[in-house]
């Protein structure tokens, strides 16, 4: 399933607030893995990479154009190098959602990333998720390590399975 579209199957309402914001750029794609979901995530910065490899994790879970950003969520991760530097960051976002607030994001931001200590801040919009507003996709039980990759050769890009 290597594409950047999931069929969410939308009802009039969800195409209706999907309508009502710009689309974003999404610079990711679902790669096939056996019995997961392979995340691979772009963007001109590491940042950018990471802001994207966040909202592919999301976009499984839903249709993230289905999302009105009315609330802001931070968060904050460390790690003891950039692997896990970007596993934290997405289990604490995967955790934003998973945990009573149940936030599901439009955007996600990166406002910086310190390469030296290996800590992350980022700001999320977005809303509570709601079964009758948003579209369910595939719930996300974990981020692994397995085959994890932050490539900065050309373009930054990293790749993350998911347990799904």
């Amino acid at each position: 399933m290597a594409d950047n579209e999931r069929d969410y199957n939308l009802t009039e309402e969800q195409k209706a607030i999907k309508a009502k914001y710009p689309l974003l750029n999404k610079k990711y794609e679902y790669l096939d893995h056996t019995a997961d979901v392979q995340l691979h995530a772009w963007g001109d910065t590491l940042e950018e990479a990471f802001e994207q490899c966040a909202m592919a994790m999301f976009g499984y879970m839903t249709d993230t154009g289905t999302v009105e950003p009315v609330d802001t969520v931070e968060v904050e991760a460390e790690g003891h190098d950039m692997l896990s530097l970007l596993f934290h960051f997405l289990d604490e976002w995967l955790y934003k959602f998973s945990a009573n607030e149940f936030f599901i994001p439009r955007e996600v931001k990166v406002l910086y990333i310190d390469r030296m200590q290996f800590k992350i801040r980022s700001i999320g919009w977005g809303e509570e998720f709601s079964l009758s507003k948003h579209p369910q996709g595939t719930e996300v039980k974990a981020i692994t390590y397995s085959a994890m990759q932050i490539c900065e050769d050309e373009k930054p890009e990293v790749f993350v399975i998911i347990d799904i």
